[in-house]
């Protein structure tokens, strides 16, 4: 299965793999699953992390090398996201959970995540 990676999930794998959710955990460790993380992830933590966020407080940079590095899949962010924008409800306002979601819709992925609030739109969405 693809699987697209959040935020929040990417970064306890990246840096604090004890917090976790069990259940990330599995769907991480399963060598059926494909791992994939977004340009919009990478945007996020960059602009967290420029405003002294204190829970994105990385280098984006170093982020995606070492995402790399143990074989995630990048996905960037394309037209065909951004359009799909407008099929979403407004149940979400954080534009990175959104666009997370526009992601998964149109690459037939399953989008990972452990935020309650984007766990209730419809569509590919395993909540951990």
């Amino acid at each position: 299965m693809k699987l697209l990676l959040d935020t929040h999930i990417l970064l306890w794998a990246a840096g604090y793999p004890g917090e976790l959710p069990p259940g990330a955990l599995r769907l991480l460790e399963d060598a059926e699953n494909v791992l994939y993380f977004s340009a919009a992830s990478l945007w996020e933590v960059a602009t967290k992390s420029a405003s002294k966020k204190f829970d994105f407080d990385l280098d984006a940079r170093i982020l995606r090398q070492g995402l790399l590095d143990n074989d995630y899949l990048e996905l960037p962010i394309r037209g065909l996201h951004a359009v799909n924008i407008d099929s979403l409800p407004p149940i979400h306002k954080d534009p990175f959970d959104r666009i997370l979601l526009a992601q998964a819709i149109g690459e037939g992925m399953t989008l990972v995540t452990a935020d309650s609030v984007l766990a209730r739109y419809p569509g590919p969405i395993t909540k951990v």
